[in-house]
């Protein structure tokens, strides 16, 4: 694995599964579509039997756990096979389980202060969550100057024409997003489709600064 998170592909799908049996031909056709790193949301009961599927079948794939909020979520995502995590907020306890888990994390940030905290603490990639709303491309540009050791993974409301502009940005390496898992796909199983968007969404690299 990439010694960096950010470093992996442009852009990190963003899963949300309904039902397990999904899991393992997603993350195939995300993989095949040139997105190894894939973040399934805690945000449904069967998320993290999604994440022990994907970390035994789907080899290729770097499996991660997001909306992890509690010391407890941190340990069931680990053991279930996430090889990173991410938090749309973070807290001093939260902090420290996923810094004590050993797997790379993206604690999650929206103001200044929240930045300057994590530097503080010697944390230097970020998820900037909810991006659109939180300030999007502007608010990271202007970041940028006064923090620029910060690095980030935005996320929320970005879809496939807004994250070029966030990808130019020099302190965005990677966006989170789910344009390429749209609803009528993933209720249809069309994983041909979601490889095609996939491969589009993986293209965004070209011209962009995401190391």
């Amino acid at each position: 694995m990439s010694a960096s998170l950010l470093d992996l592909a442009p852009v990190v799908p963003v899963v949300v599964l309904q039902d397990a049996a999904d899991a393992v031909p997603l993350a195939r056709a995300l993989v095949a579509g040139g997105l190894p790193a894939v973040e399934v949301t805690l945000r449904t009961p069967v998320a993290l039997d999604a994440v022990r599927a994907i970390a035994g079948e789907v080899p290729d794939a770097v499996v991660g756990a997001g909306t992890v909020i509690t010391p407890e979520q941190v340990t069931a995502s680990v053991a279930a096979g996430a090889r990173f995590l991410a938090s749309p907020g973070w807290t001093d306890v939260l902090l420290e389980a996923m810094r004590a888990s050993g797997v790379p994390f993206l604690p999650g940030v929206s103001t200044t202060s929240e930045v300057v905290a994590l530097l503080e603490r010697g944390v230097t990639e970020m998820k900037f969550f909810p991006a659109q709303a939180a300030g999007g491309t502007a608010y990271l540009k202007s970041l940028a100057g006064p923090l620029p050791q910060a690095r980030f993974c935005p996320t929320g409301g970005i879809g496939l024409a807004s994250a070029p502009e966030y990808l130019a940005l020099p302190n965005v390496d990677c966006v989170g997003g789910t344009w390429m898992l749209p609803e009528d796909a993933m209720a249809a199983r069309d994983w041909g489709r979601i490889e095609s968007l996939a491969r589009e969404a993986a293209a965004l690299s070209a011209g962009a600064t995401c190391r």
